[in-house]
């Protein structure tokens, strides 16, 4: 194989735990767990931001936060940024997009008037759309309409029949198994693959199981309420807000219609029971996706390509689903950023291998780029997955994982009016390792967990004296971690009479 075959697949919010390769306790998964097999599977895989911009900005240009900026759904990403699309035309590639990449383009470069600054949901540079599906979903209901469903005009199609506006339910949908967004996307993919005489790179970004949470039969009975582990969560979601300002501020904000179509209010009215029934219908959306992953390896085969394709399955940031009396993603428990991935590269060595080192959605852009042999145009803040591929380990690799997240408000100022903070203080920074986690705000009051004594995270160890030395540890290494990664990009190199002299480690 001279020149690989790329397909990087992306399913939006699925959490790092649910793979039945993982050991969960209900969750199936098998054609992820096939590509485990002949792949490698990192279990401590964590995103870099949230919610989807952020997320995806780490993503696709291996920068964090702290550097690419992209704070929030609607920041725009800097477009002197190299990125994973712009990196595989360099190799010699037109790379194909199946669904979306949710990046607000650079104003700068447009007129105010122009539509495109009206919505976060652009296209990430260097991407040749193939077939979008933005959150809105009108090219999967027109294709619904022409397969025979002409009440698919709207989002109000995902409410089951059987089923009021507004109410979790498990009842079937209009559309079956062969016609979720999730099918939808897997087919264009199938197609295009069989109009390709040459060597491809395709990104397929798929919405689910991204809320709202319906799904068809036979995946929304698959799994009972009582399925599943136990939520990581405190007795009451009195005591949970109780922890911190922050969680006092955002668990009242979350807002049922994001998850249950047509719902109204605060997911704080949800009890117990509630949380349960949604989370069976999350894990029968994830094998739903699951089931299209398999059709997807099928299709590589029977096309003749699967041993000639480098297959990269992830998501861009995880989702909640319970745990702390909570749904979707954002603020600093693991259950927001610990993601799935597993790389399968027929031409390394390593088959069935399991990574346990801290890794990051950041590494993901390097790795491609080491894959394919082509340099970042800039600085990066991830590290090539090569070592792990090819040699199952690696030589002085990170010791504890880190991601950010921003609360800023720019467009109505709602967080900085309640917290009586700037925008540039909304914002806080996560390092954790097997046994503490420390949480900093840029102006609220940190926090701190002993992993092994408290793995639900419900004990904030910050203000206790007896962990002041461990607080102080975790604080001065995530400084240095910052100060190692900051934009790095001409600080490798220096003017001399010889001319400039460029050394990048």
């Amino acid at each position: 194989m001279t020149r690989p075959n790329v397909l990087l697949i992306t399913a939006d919010q699925w959490r790092g735990d649910c793979l039945s390769v993982a050991g969960h306790a209900c969750v199936r998964t098998p054609n992820v767990d096939a590509l485990a097999r002949e792949g490698v599977l990192f279990r401590n895989h964590f995103a870099g931001a949230a919610p989807c911009s952020p997320a995806r900005a780490t993503l696709y240009t291996g920068l964090y936060q702290m550097n690419h900026r992209v704070c929030r759904n609607g920041s725009p990403l800097d477009r002197r940024f190299d990125n994973l699309a712009l990196a595989a035309r360099r190799a010699g590639y037109d790379p194909a997009l199946f669904g979306y990449t949710d990046t607000a383009p650079d104003p700068r470069e447009l007129d105010r008037n122009d539509p495109h600054l009206e919505t976060y949901e652009g296209l990430l540079p260097g991407f040749t759309a193939r077939q979008l599906l933005p959150e809105h979903e009108k090219q999967w209901l027109s294709w619904l309409r022409s397969r025979g469903h002409r009440d698919a005009v709207s989002r109000d199609f995902h409410v089951p029949p059987g089923a009021a506006r507004g109410e979790i339910s498990s009842e079937p949908t209009a559309y079956s198994r062969q016609e979720t967004q999730t099918a939808f996307l897997a087919g264009e993919f199938i197609r295009w693959l069989g109009e390709q005489d040459a060597s491809w790179f395709a990104h397929v970004s798929f919405l689910r199981p991204h809320p709202p949470f319906s799904v068809p039969e036979p995946f929304g009975r698959m799994f009972k309420p009582d399925d599943g582990p136990e939520f990581s969560r405190g007795k009451s979601r009195e005591i949970e807000e109780a922890l911190h300002p922050y969680l006092g501020y955002s668990m009242p904000k979350n807002d049922k219609g994001s998850f249950i179509y047509g719902a109204e209010g605060s997911v704080s009215d949800w009890g117990a029971r509630d949380f349960s029934a949604i989370r069976a219908i999350y894990y029968g959306m994830i094998a739903e996706v699951d089931a299209q992953l398999g059709r997807i390896w099928q299709a590589l085969k029977d096309a003749g390509v699967w041993e000639d394709t480098i297959v990269i399955f992830t998501s861009d940031h995880a989702e909640m689903m319970g745990d702390h009396w909570t749904l979707g993603k954002g603020g600093f428990f693991d259950g927001s950023y610990h993601i799935p991935l597993v790389i399968r590269d027929p031409r390394a060595a390593a088959r069935g291998h399991v990574v346990q080192r801290f890794t990051s959605a950041a590494d993901i852009f390097p790795t491609l780029c080491d894959s394919l042999g082509v340099e970042t145009a800039n600085h990066v803040d991830g590290r090539s997955l090569r070592s792990f591929i090819d040699h199952k380990d690696a030589i002085d690799w990170r010791e504890a994982a880190f991601w950010e997240f921003d609360f800023r408000d720019i467009a109505n100022g709602e967080a900085e009016r309640h917290f009586g903070l700037k925008s540039n203080q909304c914002n806080l920074a996560v390092i954790r390792d097997e046994w503490f986690k420390y949480v900093h705000f840029a102006a609220l009051p940190p926090l701190l967990f002993d992993l092994k004594a408290d793995p639900m995270e419900l004990n904030n160890l910050a203000p206790d004296p007896a962990y002041a030395a461990t607080r102080l540890e975790f604080a001065e290494r995530l400084l240095s971690l910052r100060a190692r990664h900051l934009d790095q990009t001409l600080a490798y190199t220096e003017l001399t009479k010889e001319g400039p002299v460029t050394r990048r480690p």
